[in-house]
C-alpha cells in the first residue's frame, strides 16, 4: 500500500503553495520545509479536507491524523479520548500507552481541559497512533509543546506504533526527525 501524489497543485488566490508536487510514500516518512510552503495544506488534501486545483492522490486508506490543534473532547479523560476513536482500543491499552508517555495516575483521572499543553499533545498523538483501523497516518507537527525528553519518548512511540504503515509526519524539528530515523523529504 502506497500513497501516490501526482502533479498536485494548490493555490490560494494568486499564491501557489503546491506546484505540480509529486511523491510516493510507501513507508513512514518525514516532510520538512519552511513555514507556508504547503505541508499542512498537503495533509489537508490527503484527508479530503481541502481540494487540490490539479493533480491526483491515491492510496490514502482509512487515515488517522494529528492536526496542529489537539481537537480533544475537553470533558473526557485522555484515555476516554483515545478509546472514543480507537475502534476497539481498550481503556487499559490506552492508559498503558499514556503512562509510557509520562502520564501519572492523577493525570489519568483529569479531564483533558485540565491537562497541560504537552499532555494534550501527547494524547492527540496517541489517539491517531492507536486507532486500530487506521491504515495511513498523517501527523502534523505532533511534537509541538514537548521538551526534548518528551520528544524522544514520543518519537520512540511513533516509530513503534506506526510500524510499516504509510505515514507522513510533518515537522520543523530536525532533531525529532533524526530520532525517527525515517527518510526526509523537503517541500
Amino acid at each position: 500500500m502506497s500513497i501516490v501524489i501526482q502533479d498536485l497543485t494548490k493555490k490560494f488566490g494568486a499564491r501557489t503553495v503546491l506546484n505540480h508536487f509529486s511523491w510516493t510514500v510507501e513507508r513512514p516518512m518525514v516532510l520538512m520545509g519552511p513555514s507556508g510552503c504547503g505541508k499542512t495544506t498537503l495533509l489537508r488534501i490527503l484527508l479530503g479536507l481541502e481540494r487540490a486545483d490539479g493533480g491526483a492522490v491515491t492510496g490514502v486508506e482509512t487515515p488517522a491524523a494529528v492536526f496542529q490543534e489537539d481537537r480533544l473532547c475537553p470533558q473526557l479523560t485522555a484515555a476516554a479520548n483515545l478509546v472514543l476513536t480507537g475502534h476497539g482500543l481498550t481503556r487499559e491499552e490506552a492508559e498503558t500507552e499514556l503512562r509510557a508517555l509520562g502520564f501519572g495516575e492523577a493525570d489519568l483521572a483529569l479531564p483533558c481541559a485540565r491537562l497541560s499543553g504537552g499532555q494534550k499533545r501527547r494524547t492527540a498523538l496517541l489517539r491517531a497512533l492507536l486507532c486500530k483501523d487506521a491504515r495511513t497516518l498523517l501527523l502534523d507537527e505532533p511534537f509541538t509543546g514537548m521538551d526534548a525528553e518528551l520528544v524522544a519518548q514520543a518519537a520512540a512511540a511513533v516509530v513503534r506504533l506506526t510500524g510499516a504503515r504509510p505515514a507522513i509526519l510533518v515537522t520543523h524539528d530536525t532533531a525529532a526527525a533524526a530520532l525517527l530515523g525515517w527518510p526526509v523529504r523537503q517541500l
